[in-house]
């Protein structure tokens, strides 16, 4: 019974996401096609939308960053928004950050924004 219920808490922690699914992760130099969690939220205090998120592991996006910080355009099957790659966690998943339009549809949060202008 207790596994039951863990199971079940930790996949509603994971069910939190405004956009799951695969994306192309593009620099100058190259591109890499990888899933990625994406969730977004709007901040009063500068009136923008950011969203963020993470990309599964991938080796190529090791190649990609060399161990640094990279601006890229995130694309998903919704559209792209210009992104900040930074430092992968223990999991080797890389988290991705970005402001203005998201790559993916915003939720009822920024819909119900923009209703209300």
């Amino acid at each position: 019974m207790v596994e039951q219920f863990e199971h079940e808490q930790q996949h509603d922690e994971h069910d939190e996401h405004d956009y799951l699914g695969s994306a192309v992760v593009f620099t100058a130099d190259a591109e890499v096609t990888v899933d990625v969690v994406l969730r977004g939220n709007f901040q009063p205090i500068d009136g923008r939308f950011h969203w963020y998120g993470r990309t599964g592991p991938d080796e190529k996006l090791d190649e990609l960053t060399g161990g640094r910080r990279v601006e890229v355009v995130l694309r998903t099957p919704h559209g792209e928004a210009a992104a900040t790659l930074s430092d992968p966690d223990p999991w080797n998943r890389y988290r991705l950050t970005g402001s203005g339009s998201p790559p993916f549809p915003p939720g009822t949060e920024l819909a119900d924004l923009n209703e209300g202008a």
